[in-house]
């Protein structure tokens, strides 16, 4: 039996249908990945550092407690994993649908922005001097006193990308949009009191701002940049999942507008083919029937009309005497 009849959603029955309906949200989610990689590519804003700012640069050049390479294993991967189980546990495709396109324009666009704001901004990282000058030795213009860095060119370029920190943005996005995804499927609102439900619900939360404090511990952004990207990354994710998910304390919270919207229309079209079919077994349509109410109509017509005519005519002959 398919899986529809059962009332079950799947990849394989409905993947298509949903994948050609969203087809432009598709478009537009490669079009984000392209501006991304572009973003990364082109050369910051050289914002004028003097040799007078320098104090609060200078911090030591270290290593990344969480490498590049795992944000998006924490941004994306994790979340997805956790979708997929839910998928696999109630075969609602719809849901599933939803929710990675939710997620993954939750983190493209709070991507886009944040690189665009690093270029433009350029604010130098507090590791800076020693990414300018890897010998410790400053070399400064003659009438600025503005810095003329000698160390590798990719190290100098990093570091002007300080303001906001990529990191904490792209795990807030990836991870606010999974805590508010856990929080319609928990009903962490539904005003029960279990606030079990709550702490699972604020892991994923904590996890990111864990990430957004190894920022600062390693020397890589000031405290400005990470809250900043915290505060884009979890306001993104919020919009990107209402767009697609009631609020987690609507009685609807648990699944997607779409997923709704469905059974609405289902139920509308099994609804009137219902009435039309009732309809026919009780008023059949035969030629014969049709010629018979409609004889049967017009001598009621013409009984109606010299009732009429008789009583009109009783009120004349009544005015004359």
């Amino acid at each position: 039996m398919p899986d529809n009849q059962l009332g079950v959603y799947t990849i394989r029955s409905h993947g298509a249908h949903l994948a050609r309906i969203h087809v432009r949200d598709w478009l537009i989610l490669l079009l984000l990945v392209v501006i991304e990689v572009i973003l990364n590519v082109i050369e910051p804003f050289h914002r004028f550092v003097g040799e007078g700012m320098l104090t609060d640069l200078k911090y030591p050049l270290k290593d990344n407690t969480v490498p590049l390479w795992a944000v998006p294993v924490i941004a994306v991967v994790l979340p997805f994993t956790v979708i997929l189980v839910y998928y696999f546990v109630r075969k609602d495709v719809y849901d599933f649908h939803h929710a990675i396109l939710g997620l993954l324009f939750s983190v493209f666009i709070t991507g886009v922005i944040t690189d665009a704001v690093k270029d433009a901004v350029g604010r130098p990282r507090p590791d800076f001097f020693w990414r300018c000058f890897p010998d410790g030795k400053g070399v400064f213009e003659n009438v600025t006193r503005n810095v003329m860095c000698t160390g590798q060119k990719s190290v100098i370029k990093e570091g002007h990308k300080s303001f906001p920190s990529g990191h904490t943005s792209w795990s807030f996005a990836g991870l606010g949009f999974l805590s508010w995804y856990l929080s319609g499927k928990m009903r962490a609102f539904d005003h029960r009191g279990h606030v079990a439900n709550l702490c699972i619900v604020v892991l994923p939360l904590l996890f990111a701002a864990l990430v957004g404090v190894s920022r600062v511990d390693d020397y890589w952004h000031h405290w400005q940049d990470v809250f900043a990207g915290g505060l884009l990354g979890l306001t993104v994710a919020s919009f990107c999942y209402l767009q697609f998910f009631p609020p987690p304390y609507d009685v609807d919270g648990w699944g997607p507008r779409a997923y709704f919207q469905m059974l609405a229309e289902s139920g509308n079209v099994n609804q009137s083919s219902s009435n039309s079919t009732n309809f026919l077994m009780l008023h059949p349509t035969q030629p014969g029937n049709l010629y018979s109410q409609s004889r049967e109509g017009a001598t009621i017509s013409e009984v109606n009309s010299r009732d009429t005519n008789i009583m009109l005519n009783e009120i004349e002959s009544g005015r004359r005497h």
